[in-house]
């Protein structure tokens, strides 16, 4: 089991973009949570195991049709034991 913190940076807010990581963390058996920043870049906290977690990286690198993602900075984080994966307000 490994855990990531994810800094995603572009024109990610107001397009789908939680909503669309929510969707590819479902498919993939990822868990954790992703929500919006106040500096307009969205943070998601994952855990799984490694395959479904880099497959996850791709997936949220790609976005959303409406998004465009710039930049991912990618953290290891100790993991925290989510659930299932929630949206964040």
């Amino acid at each position: 089991m490994i855990a990531r913190r994810y800094i995603v940076k572009g024109r990610v807010q107001g397009v789908g973009f939680r909503y669309f990581t929510h969707r590819v963390a479902q498919q993939l058996g990822v868990r954790g949570r992703v929500k919006n920043l106040p500096n307009g870049t969205v943070e998601v906290y994952a855990e799984g195991d490694e395959d479904p977690m880099e497959q996850f990286l791709t997936g949220i690198k790609k976005g959303p049709s409406l998004g465009f993602v710039k930049d991912v900075e990618v953290g290891e984080v100790e993991p925290e034991g989510y659930q299932d994966f929630s949206i964040g307000w």
